[in-house]
């Protein structure tokens, strides 16, 4: 295939929204952010405006990589990576400041076996 159809191929599959983005993964330790860790996150608030509220306020947080609402015993968790425990409660702090929560519960990585893997197609 000819440079200009491959580019041609790849700008339809962007437009089609199957190719959402292109990523650079940089190593955490490398840049300063040795520490990853998953805050589970439970609430009594399921309002669209708290929802709105928590959304921005935890999007606007740049240590916050991932966030998902989910099912189970907590209603969203969020993949966090900090410099150090400092750094994490920094953004703990910041984020009870702004939103009324019932219960967080982190848990810290030890180790990545598996981060960032490719979709299986």
């Amino acid at each position: 295939m000819s440079q200009n159809a491959c580019w041609r191929r790849l700008k339809a599959l962007e437009e089609s929204g199957l190719i959402t983005g292109h990523t650079i993964r940089l190593d955490g330790a490398a840049v300063g952010l040795e520490l990853t860790i998953f805050m589970m996150i439970r609430t009594r608030q399921h309002s669209s405006r708290w929802l709105e509220t928590f959304r921005r306020e935890v999007s606007a947080i740049p240590n916050v990589i991932d966030f998902y609402r989910i099912a189970g015993d907590y209603d969203y968790m969020l993949k966090v990576v900090a410099a150090d425990m400092n750094d994490y409660d920094r953004v703990y702090q910041r984020i009870i400041a702004k939103v009324e929560l019932e219960a967080v519960t982190s848990y810290t990585t030890m180790e990545a076996i598996l981060n960032g893997r490719d979709l299986p197609v």
